[in-house]
């Protein structure tokens, strides 16, 4: 398993996984969102985990530029979940990242749990 930084040629592979999680995952591949996602992942901290040159996994995080990171997006294909593909995209961010606190924001929150990260509240949506 390697992780890495995104790169710009990893985009169609991404939307691709993105894709195949259907409907939870449709506001990033609706055609109307499509061009805005793809930007969104460029400007962001995002990482890549691939096996065997095939893109497994991705995570998506915003930094404030002062004192955290916040995790968007997490995402790892069926076939390589329970592989602790996730973990390790979390602490690739923790390791670069040593100096800010990482929130993750979550509507699974049992996966989070289950990796031992502490519940400190909630998100809530403003415009309705």
């Amino acid at each position: 398993m390697k992780i890495r930084k995104y790169r710009k040629e990893d985009e169609d592979k991404v939307m691709e996984i993105i894709e195949q999680e259907g409907e939870q995952w449709r506001d990033y591949f609706a055609p109307e969102n499509q061009a805005m996602y793809r930007k969104a992942l460029e400007q962001s901290v995002t990482y890549i985990a691939l096996e065997n040159g095939m893109v497994c996994g991705f995570s998506r995080s915003l930094d404030d530029h002062a004192c955290s990171i916040f995790v968007c997006d997490l995402l790892v294909t069926a076939k390589f979940r329970g592989k602790d593909v996730g973990k390790q995209l979390m602490e690739c961010l923790c390791d670069d990242y040593p100096s800010k606190t990482i929130y993750a924001m979550s509507d699974v929150d049992e996966y989070y749990e289950k990796q031992g990260y502490k519940n400190i509240g909630s998100i809530f949506l403003i415009n309705i």
